[in-house]
């Protein structure tokens, strides 16, 4: 769940557009909807689908939106517009959609899609495959942080810059979150979690669907759990790929993602060293210093790319951090540092350096988004987000919006006092885990000062959840979801939830393992789950 936070050389790799509406039709409402809440008018909406247009589109990808409130407790005060894609499904009589999260938070849904809907294939005997753009992200309403996220990169900075002058460090930081708050508008004050999984209720009832049926990856998983404590009578078949602790405070997290980067990069690093062209040559002792090395070297004195900003260590950092989501990239990861270390060559690095979360796919993506021609029908009243244009979405979009979900869903906000005296501590902890990653990871938890208190509900409410059974994969080499997260939420949810031991390596197991993906689509597909606790191997193949 590691997200590049520097947006100096991001890339936009994709266009994409289409005709999109949205109708306010008469619809039975469901529950939620019926009790004089003012959500009706929402939940009376039916999709209108039109073909994705643009460089690279597939040709059999469809768009659309949805309109949701930006505020759930005053519907009446605001709407944004949700982008959405679909696959089709080919059966005459189709089960309905099956929604999918590719995780982050940040990672827009509608160009992972567009970019690796070949792995979903399968399920399009049965389903419409749907994706969508979270409140926040991509084309719905993008946060942004302008220069912000460099200037809480440049707070951490320095051998010594936390611990000499702590209260600096806290004012940069505070700083960068007022300019978060002035560069993404009114989406800011409403984005998380909690909402989210409200728009996805909305979209299942928009779609036709009387149950949701969902795959989620990463912050996906987070975000179907969510789902599934708010409503639980609405829960079909929902299956959590790589799953998100639930009760660990962002500083803890931080640490365990670094500590599982680090283990992912060393992982890595042995196995370069045995391939001829590895550029940190054949002793893995040494290559491991040198990769430290040269992030150092590039935090000090970084590399012109010759058509944007300059590349620092810390954009390195992030690149590594995508590429060690799945085996299947190291080949390209290898390369791509050799180009930079032999060459000064970024383009090949630069490629892992904004891809989405979660899933890793063949082809990610990022930036493929549609345009809407239609719009939804506001009251006179109220403030309309519409779907943004293309060349509007932010270069820093994912981080911002990343670190905008992660603050809004953690209710801990120690004050300047706390922060000051913890800060050195905290710079050791996360050195400790990883001298590569920890800088990085401990930025993205010192980002949340200077924003609001986040909620309390993940923590406290979502627990012993009614629904019917729901499968869990956990990945015993996740360098980013560490399994016995998997454990302690499936512990959390209670009865409902059923795990999978995926013995393999990579973030998620949907897209790595054969074994684990029949698993998934069976369940998905027939209703079959495999046993409490039943594993898969890390060579299964079958």
């Amino acid at each position: 769940m590691l997200a590049r936070l520097s947006t100096r050389g991001g890339v936009r790799r994709y266009a994409l557009s289409a005709a999109v509406g949205v109708a306010l039709l008469g619809t039975t409402l469901p529950a939620e909807a019926a009790d004089g809440s003012g959500l009706g008018r929402f939940y009376r909406q039916k999709v209108h689908w039109s073909k994705c247009t643009g460089m690279e589109a597939p040709y059999d990808l469809q768009c659309g939106k949805i309109t949701v409130p930006l505020d759930y407790a005053h519907p009446g005060a605001g709407t944004l517009d949700l982008a959405l894609a679909r696959y089709r499904a080919t059966s005459r009589h189709p089960r309905g959609s099956v929604l999918l999260n590719f995780g982050g938070p940040g990672g827009a849904g509608v160009p992972e899609l567009a970019a690796g809907g070949k792995e979903f294939m399968d399920l399009t005997d049965e389903y419409d495959v749907v994706s969508f753009d979270p409140r926040g992200v991509g084309r719905s309403a993008p946060v942004s942080c302008g220069d912000g996220t460099d200037e809480a990169l440049d707070a951490t900075a320095g051998e010594t810059g936390l611990g000499d002058d702590p209260q600096a460090v806290l004012q940069q930081l505070r700083s960068a979150a007022d300019q978060c708050a002035a560069h993404s508008g009114p989406v800011l004050r409403h984005i998380g979690t909690v909402n989210v999984s409200r728009d996805l209720d909305v979209m299942r009832q928009a779609l036709g669907d009387r149950k949701l049926n969902y795959l989620g990856f990463s912050y996906g998983t987070r975000l179907g759990a969510v789902y599934a404590a708010q409503f639980p009578k609405k829960v079909g078949r929902l299956v959590l790929d790589g799953v998100d602790t639930l009760t660990e405070p962002l500083s803890e997290q931080g640490v365990a993602g670094a500590a599982g980067q680090q283990t992912a990069l060393e992982d890595f690093v042995d196995w370069c060293v045995k391939d001829v062209g590895c550029p940190f040559g054949t002793d893995a002792r040494s290559a491991r210093a040198q990769v430290g090395q040269l992030v150092r070297s590039l935090d000090e004195d970084p590399l012109a790319t010759g058509f944007g900003p300059d590349f620092t260590g810390q954009d390195l950092v992030g690149a590594i951090g995508q590429a060690l989501y799945s085996r299947q990239l190291w080949p390209s990861l290898e390369r791509a540092l050799a180009e930079l270390v032999e060459q000064g060559d970024t383009s090949g690095i630069l490629g892992f350096g904004g891809g989405g979360i979660g899933l890793p796919t063949k082809g990610t993506g990022v930036g493929l988004l549609t345009k809407s021609t239609g719009t939804a029908s506001p009251t006179a009243d109220e403030t309309h987000l519409p779907l943004a244009d293309a060349e509007d979405v932010p270069l820093d979009n994912l981080p911002a919006a990343l670190m905008a979900v992660n603050c809004a869903d953690d209710p801990d906000r120690p004050g300047a006092d706390r922060i000051g005296q913890d800060l050195g501590r905290l710079r050791e902890e996360y050195e400790q885990a990883s001298p590569v990653f920890g800088r990085y990871r401990l930025t993205e938890y010192l980002m949340c000062y200077g924003r609001p208190k986040g909620t309390d509900f993940i923590r406290e409410k979502v627990r012993d959840v009614r629904t019917p059974k729901m499968l869990l994969v956990g990945t015993r080499g996740d360098p980013a979801t560490p399994y016995r997260w998997t454990v302690e939420t499936a512990k959390r949810l209670g009865d409902s939830a059923v795990v999978l031991d995926n013995k393999g390596e990579g973030h998620t197991g949907y897209g790595s393992s054969k074994c684990v993906h029949r698993k998934v689509d069976d369940f998905l597909l027939y209703g079959t789950l495999p046993p409490d606790g039943s594993s898969c191997g890390p060579e299964d193949e079958d």
